[in-house]
């Protein structure tokens, strides 16, 4: 009998995969041109003279309440120019990442056949690693300068949790970020499962939509970091039940266990080894329980609110 078991588990996992394989080809043939327009070189090859060309191309990135001058000074400052000096030695080759993007756009097209391919247009930020993608139904702005390395001396002060994910592997993960929130509906978070839940969803969107991407790409961890969530995902897990934590209201809780930190809060001896945003990897994992034991689509499953995807996932932590 466990060998006819065994047998029913690799029959169903070639199946999916064939499957899968067949899906990717299908996308691959999708046709979508993307140009990227590198605003960040225009700007810090022009003259001033040139800025009212700069603008008229440009309109949406230059505020009314900016004055001229403001610019002039800006194509001068020095700081300025080593920033783009910078950006321009890091990204004088702009390939690997353009060749991500029109396939994270074609998975887009594949997956929702309203998608137009927007303008994708490269900027500096000041490093304002807050918004390093922005993205619009018509507009992509990409911040080339919070992508320059994780140990660049742009970084200093920045804390390292942060940085880590200031690497241009990172760009196209982050692009599919923003666009998983176009299409994700879920009611205003109460508790931390509905939280776990949105973040399970923006991951599992990118299981579709970048699959080429590492697993610790997608959700921004290194390798060692993926390892320990694996490892110790029985024990989160039990932590989280025992303490009755998944339908608590205390808001709290997205802090030690969905946002951005150096590790997760568990109030134990355990924490420095742990990584953020825990809760982020749990949800995770109860999505994909959830599409795996349900025939639902990817777009149903994002519309669907978390009680209903936890209590049809039949999720259980890896031992």
């Amino acid at each position: 009998m466990k060998n006819v078991g065994l047998l029913i588990v690799l029959l169903l996992f070639f199946s999916s995969c064939k499957e899968d394989n067949e899906i990717e080809s299908e996308i691959s043939k999708i046709d979508v041109e993307v140009t990227i327009e590198r605003f960040d070189l225009a700007f810090a090859n022009a003259q001033p003279k040139e800025l009212p060309k700069l603008k008229a191309d440009f309109p949406f990135l230059f505020s009314e309440q900016i004055n001229d001058s403001i610019w002039v000074d800006r194509m001068t400052d020095s700081l300025q120019q080593e920033l783009a000096s910078e950006v321009k030695a890091t990204f004088s080759n702009f390939d690997q990442e353009q060749e991500a993007i029109e396939s994270l756009f074609q998975h887009l097209k594949y997956y929702d056949k309203t998608f137009t391919v927007p303008r994708v247009i490269t900027v500096t930020s000041d490093v304002d690693y807050r918004n390093k993608t922005i993205v619009t139904d018509t507009i992509v702005l990409i911040s080339l300068d919070t992508y320059l390395g994780t140990e660049h001396h742009f970084y200093e002060g920045i804390q390292k949790f942060l940085t880590q994910n200031m690497k241009r592997s990172q760009m196209v993960s982050d692009l599919a970020s923003n666009y998983s929130d176009h299409y994700i509906f879920q009611d205003s978070p109460k508790t931390l499962l509905d939280d776990m839940v949105y973040s399970g969803k923006q991951l599992y969107f990118k299981d579709k939509m970048i699959p080429f991407a590492s697993d610790a790409e997608k959700i921004g961890y290194t390798e060692a970091q993926m390892d320990w969530a694996a490892a110790n995902e029985s024990e989160i897990w039990r932590y989280f039940i025992e303490r009755e934590l998944l339908f608590s209201t205390d808001n709290t809780l997205a802090s030690r266990f969905i946002a951005d930190a150096p590790f997760s809060k568990f109030y134990l001896e355990l924490d420095s080894e742990s990584p953020g945003r825990i809760g982020q990897y749990v949800g995770w994992q109860i999505v994909r329980a959830y599409m795996k034991n349900n025939d639902v689509t990817l777009m149903e499953m994002l519309q669907k609110n978390a009680d209903e995807i936890f209590n049809n996932s039949k999720f259980k932590p890896r031992k």
